[in-house]
Parts: C-alpha cells; structure tokens; sequence
C-alpha cells in the first residue's frame, strides 16, 4: 500500500517541500530509506521501529521503501522521523488519519516523544508559501514557528497526539501566534563604564549610526575590548524583517531555545583568534553558517586581529563588501547574508608599546613590520574608521564623574538611522555603509570647500578609490547626526580624521 505526506528539508537559507512515500510490498522484510539521505535520516527506520512498539502498534512485516522526494536533494537530520512515522501507520492501515493540507517536522524518540529539530522557522514559512493550511511541529519548536503569520502551527509533545487529533478522538490547540516586540541590547555592558576615550566613543558612535566597519589600535589595557562590547548597546533596535532573517539563520545554526525563538536583539559574535576560515565563512558537507552570518544584523568581533590565521582574515574581504557569502561544495552552491558591522582590535606591535606616550617599546623595527603587516592593506581598506585608543590617563579614572551612558548616545544613533531609512526608501539600504557608487554620486553632496579638502587629502595620502568611497560615507554619517542634507568641510575634516593610523603605523614600518 502506498501513502504520501509532507514534510521539509534545508538548502542554505531556504527551505523546500519534501514528499515523504511510503510503499509496503510482499517479499523479504526489510526497511529501506531512499532520496540521499544521510546518516541521521537512515537511522530514522530504527527510531521509528521502536518508536511504533513502544506506542503500541505493529510493524509491518513486509518490504518496506521510503522516498523522499526530490530525489536529487540532499536530506539530513532526524527531522523526517514524524512524517515517516505517520505514513508508515497509514500504509499498514493503522489509522485512517486524513494528512491533507499538513506539514509534519520533528524527531521521534524510542517511547513515542516528539524531540526538537533545527531549521523550523525557514520551514513553515516555506509550508505558508506553498499554500499548506497547518504545520506540526515539535512542542519545543512550538513558539519559533509561531512567528510566522497566516497558517496554524500545532506543537505535539508525542505522536500519538498527532493520530488522535487527525482522527478526531482529542483535541489539539495551535500555538499563539507569536508578536513581534524589538528589544534593546539589555547587560551590564554601558558606555558609561568606559572613563575618558572620548575621541574612540565618538567614533564608534558615527560607526553605529551609518553601519560601518571600524579598527580599534591602542596598547593593553586601553579599553579597545571593553568598548567594542558595549556597541550593541548604542546600536538601534532591529525591524521584523531583520528579526526575521536573523532568526532563520540562528534555527538553520540550531541557536534557538524555547524561551527565546526570535531573535531580537542584534547579535555579537566575538570569535576566538584560532577559528578556521570553515568557521568563519560557513562549510559541511550541507553548509551551515559561519561566525560571518551568524553576526549578520550585528556585530562580529575580532579580538587580537593580527592573531587570527592569515586565510581566516582574508575570507572576510568579500563578504565586508558584498553582505553574502558563498560557499561552493559538490551538492551545490549556497549564500548566507552577513551584513555586520566588523570591529577588529589589536596592539601596535607585539609587546604594544609602541608609539607608547611614556612606556618604551621592546620590539625591534622589524618584529613591529612583521605584526602589522599581518593585516593586509585591502582588509584595511575595508575598515572605514582606523581608531587610536590612547593610554587613560589617570584624571579621567579619579574623576569619579558618571560618563556618557548608552541609552544617551543611542538617541543619536536612531535619529541619524531614521534619516537614513526616510532617504533610502524604497530601495534594499538601510544604512550609509551599504551605499552603492551609484548612490554615493546622488546622496553624498559636498560642499566645495569640503571637497577641495578632499581632494588635498586623496593627493597627499594616496587614497584609493575604495578609501574616497568610504570617507564619503562615513561624512554622509558624521552629517546626518548633525542633521545636515550637504556635506559641509567640518565631516569631510572629521572622516579624514579616522583614515590617518595606517599612514602612522603600516607606512612608517614599511
């Protein structure tokens, strides 16, 4: 006898229908799982077996072939348990269940529950899209698919409560559909903790507010870990869409709890200086997301730049400029978002003192090239603000005057970003780090004395043309907080002002 039901697989950001068939012929029993499945799959005929034992059903003794279509598609996880399950009890006649219209996720434990799976999210919007009207999932993913508006999502905690609700025997309540509510960065973690550095405060207030990349160089102790922390807390709250999309990509990643199944605060992902390129960009044999996409909407952190293996650094090139990353394996080609603010810190020189105000550095000119130089110049380039984080001084730490706190700065941060949203509307910006060279030309208007500066300095420093772009964009920022339409010489001096440290160490070294 032959049964079909619906279930679903991943392929990078997207989910797809998969029919899960199941055909029962005569001959030599046997249990055979076929349409690429992966281990975690082809152990499904063993969970199942036990699982329809211990709930107290039979198990054919018959030739038993499942097939999850596509075919030519990859299928992994132990998400497709429920639907063979189910279709297994209809094809040996054990209930007449009416499976029309539903999408089954979840892995089936030995005694019957229904365990958790990954990748639920981007799975029922997939079930919504494609017209289903009701999605069952597991209890523990109950709130997570609940985000998605528009179709039912029923989470069981044992399979028998599927077969009695489809047959009618016992009710079964959908989830309460789940409201959006943005959220702050909420910890310890203040601005206001940070004593002096006003110069390097000021400048990650501009990189909050248009979304770009910034560096961090300083000695130890300066302060440059304890403010790139405290970014979220300044960083606007995140839309639906971008809750959205950062969610999927934390489900696919299996980062979701039950008690937090939509992310809404923006993330911070402060990988370790030993992470792999593969840990970084995404890989596996199906790829997964990497430190890059998990930080997408947010922050990614890179403490000790120079420590981080050369490959793993030069990786993160083309996703800072094009806000994807692609990673090619044999099974196909995926792309995940990362649209993140990088903030990198480092030392100047092995020991860090060098350039020290009052403590001698003990490194040789060589050994000083040798770690700077581990930062190549085109990964530099894509930094827009190089910060200097002096050496606090002892005044601003006995002070015992209350700094700036977060929620101050972040007033300013909105503000300027409303005016980016309001500017950009209609169009996939939304903030000034992601101009095109298109909409730099119609969008960054600059005043002639601001240009004529400009020009000074693209002669004298010897500019590229990606540095010129960013220095525009990051005058756009530095206008928008003070609520100006043009480009006045006072943002264009400013910027300048955050392009000056790779002339000050890279080139004194060379």
């Amino acid at each position: 006898m032959y049964t079909r039901l619906v279930s679903a697989g991943l392929f990078g950001m997207n989910a797809y229908l998969v029919d899960v068939e199941i055909d029962l012929m005569r001959g030599m029993p046997s249990f055979d799982i076929v349409g690429l499945p992966d281990a975690a799959v082809k152990e499904s005929r063993d969970r199942v077996r036990a699982a329809l034992k211990n709930c107290g059903y039979e198990v054919p003794v018959k030739k038993i072939t499942v097939n999850l279509a596509p075919a030519d598609l990859k299928k992994a996880g132990p998400m497709y348990d429920l639907p063979i399950f189910l279709a297994l009890l209809a094809a040996s006649g054990q209930t007449e269940a009416d499976f029309t219209g539903s999408m089954f996720i979840g892995e089936v434990a030995l005694d019957g529950t229904v365990r958790r799976v990954q990748g639920v999210l981007p799975m029922v919007i997939e079930a919504k899209e494609a017209g289903l009207k009701r999605v069952f999932v597991p209890a523990e993913n109950g709130r997570e698919g609940s985000v998605v508006q528009g179709i039912e999502v029923y989470p069981v905690h044992r399979v028998q409560d599927v077969v009695d609700f489809l047959e009618d025997l016992r009710p079964l309540s959908p989830a309460e559909p789940m409201c959006f509510a943005p959220s702050s960065c909420v910890s310890d973690a203040d601005m206001a903790d940070v004593m002096g550095q006003e110069f390097a405060k000021r400048a990650l207030e501009i990189a909050a507010a248009g979304g770009h990349n910034a560096l961090l160089i300083g000695p130890p102790g300066s302060g440059k870990s304890m403010l790139a922390k405290r970014i979220p807390s300044i960083l606007p709250d995140m839309t639906f869409a971008e809750a959205i999309e950062t969610t999927k990509i934390h489900s696919i990643a299996g980062f979701l709890t039950e008690e937090e199944p939509l992310v809404t605060v923006r993330p911070f992902r402060a990988p370790h200086h030993t992470v792999s390129p593969a840990g970084l960009s995404g890989g596996g044999a199906i790829p997964r997301p990497g430190e890059i996409s998990l930080a997408h909407n947010g922050v990614l952190f890179l403490d000790e730049l120079p420590e981080f293996s050369r490959p793993a650094m030069e990786i993160l090139r083309q996703p800072i400029e094009e806000g994807t990353v692609t990673i090619s394996r044999v099974n196909g080609t995926l792309s995940y978002p990362c649209n993140m603010m990088v903030i990198a810190a480092m030392n100047p020189c092995p020991c860090g003192y060098f350039g020290h105000p009052t403590r001698a550095c003990n490194c040789s000119p060589f050994k000083v090239s040798q770690y700077l130089n581990k930062v190549s110049g085109p990964l530099l380039d894509r930094l827009d603000l190089h910060i200097e984080v002096a050496p606090v001084e002892f005044q601003h730490l006995s002070a015992g005057k209350k700094a700036e706190p977060s929620s101050s700065i972040k007033k300013r941060v909105d503000e300027a970003r409303k005016i980016q949203r309001k500017r950009y509307e209609g169009t996939s910006i939304l903030c000034n780090a992601n101009l095109t060279p298109h909409m730099l030309r119609e969008f960054c208007q600059v005043s002639e004395q601001g240009m004529k500066a400009l020009k000074n300095a693209f002669e004298k420093m010897g500019m590229s043309a990606r540095g010129y772009d960013r220095i525009l964009k990051v005058a756009r920022t530095i206008a928008d907080l003070d609520g100006c339409d043009r480009i006045e010489l006072t943002h264009i001096s400013e910027a300048l002002q955050y392009r000056s440290l790779d002339r000050k160490y890279w080139q004194h070294n060379n």
